[in-house]
């Protein structure tokens, strides 16, 4: 995944933004909200994202994380609120929108009993791409599975089909990039190939929405990030920033066969703090899962009911 071989990728693309989109946000999320039924799943989200930017937005299961990128990619209506992407209005202008985008959903939704050429061929043509043929092995490349073109995706691991998933997404070579959940049920190795992937796509410009409840996955790709808890986003700012509201430093230790946490603004006073207790002592720094507790009581790995 060489960066150089990223940007002749990308530079091989025509605009396809008006200059007023381009120099200015790229997403825009006003006062949206949905209900399903008695469920209100998103109540009255306000974002703005910029230009290049790797937004990570996270909260548990059942947080509204995947409505909202539904909403933003023309695959469900708000009940109430607009959105638009490169100025283009959601609602309004759902051709227009997907024009600019790549979605990578989380479930994975590739054809198995075709090869992997054959799935970026097909949806090459429904979006009736000029030099389907070159984009497909830059991309399989990309994605290190040129060696694998001519295999049935059925045959293909975890996240061999999570990376064909990306490259899909990434043939239109979209100015915005959905990810929900890339790399959910990957291990480690595969994890942070994929996290190479989306580092040389902000190295190139492109904006990355991306949802995750991996703490560690937000803090090492995302340039800022939001915390959605039923609905609601309840902090919203850069890893360090939203750290730093909290405390830096973390005192853990057991009490009544429960560990417990206190968060501190340094490092001194959680040493200090840690004489009085008993029992196994660990002093770390923060993290955005802190940050989470603190807000909600609650941790992003849980999924609500």
């Amino acid at each position: 995944m060489d960066r150089r071989q990223w940007t002749a990728f990308y530079l091989s693309a025509p605009p396809r933004l008006p200059l007023a989109s381009v120099f200015g946000h790229m997403i825009n999320i006003d006062h949206i909200t949905k209900i399903y039924g008695a469920i209100r799943a998103l109540d009255s989200l306000t974002l703005v994202i910029k230009q290049g930017e790797v937004f990570g937005l996270l909260g548990p299961n059942g947080a509204g994380k995947t409505t909202t990128i539904k909403i933003l990619t023309t695959l469900s209506k708000p009940t109430s609120g607009r959105a638009a992407i490169g100025g283009h209005d959601v609602e309004k202008e759902p051709l227009a929108v997907k024009n600019i985008i790549g979605v990578a959903p989380q479930e994975i939704n590739l054809d198995k009993e075709l090869t992997a050429e054959q799935n970026l061929r097909v949806y090459g043509m429904l979006h009736r791409l000029d030099n389907l043929g070159r984009d497909i092995k830059d991309i399989l490349e990309l994605a290190g599975l040129s060696e694998r073109s001519n295999h049935l995706v059925r045959d293909f691991s975890g996240g061999m089909q999570r990376r064909l998933l990306i490259a899909r997404a990434l043939l239109t070579k979209p100015n915005v990039l959905f990810l929900d959940e890339p790399t959910v049920g990957l291990d480690p190795q595969v994890r942070r190939q994929i996290w190479d992937l989306v580092r040389n796509l902000k190295e190139n410009g492109t904006t990355v929405f991306l949802t995750t409840h991996y703490i560690e996955e937000a803090e090492a790709l995302c340039t800022r990030v939001g915390i959605l808890s039923r609905g609601r986003l309840i902090a919203l700012g850069t890893p360090q920033e939203l750290k730093g509201e909290v405390g830096g430093f973390v005192l853990e230790y057991q009490e009544n066969g429960n560990t417990r946490y206190i968060l501190c603004q340094s490092r001194e006073e959680a040493h200090s703090l840690s004489q009085s207790k008993k029992g196994p002592i660990i002093i770390r720094e923060s993290n955005l899962e802190d940050v989470f507790i603190k807000l909600t009581g609650e941790r992003i790995g849980k999924a609500e009911q």
